[in-house]
C-alpha cells in the first residue's frame, strides 16, 4: 500500500527504488540500481517505505483490538498514533525521493506509483486525524 515504486519510465527502461527494468526483446529484465544513485538516500527511502507499511498494518490490528477491549473515549488513540507514525514514514520516504532522485533526467516521468505515494501521504494523514477525532466521540 505505501511502498514507493515511483519510477522514471521511458519506452525501454523503468527505474524505481528497488530495481531497474530494461526492455529487451519484448521482455522486461531485472537489473541492479545504477551505481550513481546515492545509496544512503535510497536505503532511507526503502526503509521508510517498509516502516510505513508495518505501522499501518499494526494500526489495523490495534484498531480491531481496541474495538473490543477499551471503553469509549479511549478507543483509537493507539491506532491514531500508529497511523501518525505511518504518515511520518511515508512522508519522509516520498520527500527524500522527490528531492534527491531523478533531478537530471530529461526523458521519462515519475510514474503513477509516485503519484499514488503522495496520495497515500494525504490519505494516511486524514486517517490519523479521523482516529483522533473519533476518540473524542462519546455517543
Amino acid at each position: 500500500m505505501f511502498l514507493i515504486h515511483a519510477d522514471i519510465r521511458v519506452n525501454t527502461m523503468s527505474t524505481d527504488i528497488w530495481a531497474r527494468w530494461l526492455l529487451n526483446g519484448g521482455t522486461w529484465n531485472y537489473t541492479e540500481i545504477p551505481v550513481h544513485y546515492p545509496k544512503e538516500y535510497l536505503q532511507a527511502v526503502q526503509a521508510s517505505s517498509v516502516l510505513a507499511c508495518i505501522f499501518c498494518i499494526l494500526g489495523l490490528f490495534v484498531f480491531v483490538a481496541q474495538l473490543y477491549t477499551l471503553p469509549k473515549g479511549k478507543r483509537f488513540l493507539f491506532t491514531g498514533a500508529f497511523q501518525l507514525l505511518a504518515w511520518l514514514c511515508i512522508m519522509i520516504a516520498a520527500s527524500i525521493y522527490t528531492d534527491i532522485f531523478h533531478k537530471d533526467k530529461e526523458q521519462g516521468w515519475y510514474g503513477a506509483s509516485f503519484i499514488l505515494a503522495w496520495i497515500s501521504v494525504c490519505l494516511t494523514f486524514i486517517s490519523c486525524i479521523t482516529y483522533f477525532i473519533l476518540r473524542k466521540k462519546t455517543a
